[in-house]
């Protein structure tokens, strides 16, 4: 049976995910409404600009819906702002939505700002290859929670991790020719 994997379609990199799931040959799913979660498998958190995302995940109603996907144990995977938009952080004072599903705190904007964007190659926890990794004003993962396994760093800074079925990615495995991340993420589906 083909998988149903969606892509959280607000705001930031959707296109670009809907293609690398089309190229996996999953069913590639468009999340604009509540009625869209039905059947998924997965769901993809794009990176894009995560106050925006969340303030229309509010705006759409879709809050309640993402909490009920995860407390399904359906596989989530957040890329960039969806990495912040799945933790935890409360360390800023914010309003910001923090969805919880990974116990974890957040840098946003941990490696600078647009024009100290990356791009390198990361050795990932649970896959042979190094991983092609492109960073856009990109997030890191300050500490983590007991449960949650650390799967790729830069120096000291933590870049990509997962707790039970979700997981999150400082860079965009969206934006390179290599699906290995997307591999690993659809496992989980």
């Amino acid at each position: 049976m083909v998988k149903r994997v969606g892509v959280l379609n607000l705001q930031g990199a959707v296109t670009e995910h809907l293609e690398a799931l089309k190229r996996s040959e999953v069913q590639a799913i468009s999340v604009k409404t509540e009625k869209d979660f039905d059947q998924l498998d997965g769901l993809i958190i794009p990176g894009g600009e995560s106050t925006a995302i969340g303030r229309l995940i509010r705006e759409q109603g879709l809050e309640k819906r993402l909490r009920q996907f995860y407390q399904e144990g359906k596989a989530i995977f957040g890329t960039c702002a969806g990495l912040i938009l799945c933790s935890t952080d409360n360390s800023h004072e914010t309003t910001d939505l923090r969805l919880g599903f990974i116990e974890m705190e957040v840098e946003r904007n941990g490696f600078g700002r647009q024009v100290a964007s990356f791009e390198t190659l990361l050795d990932f926890k649970g896959i042979e290859q190094p991983v092609e990794a492109v960073f856009i004003r990109a997030p890191y993962i300050q500490s983590v929670g007991p449960d949650v396994n650390v799967l790729a760093k830069i120096d000291d800074k933590i870049v990509a991790a997962e707790q039970g079925n979700v997981l999150v990615t400082a860079h965009h495995p969206e934006l390179t020719e290599s699906d290995t991340v997307l591999a690993y993420f659809l496992k989980k589906c």
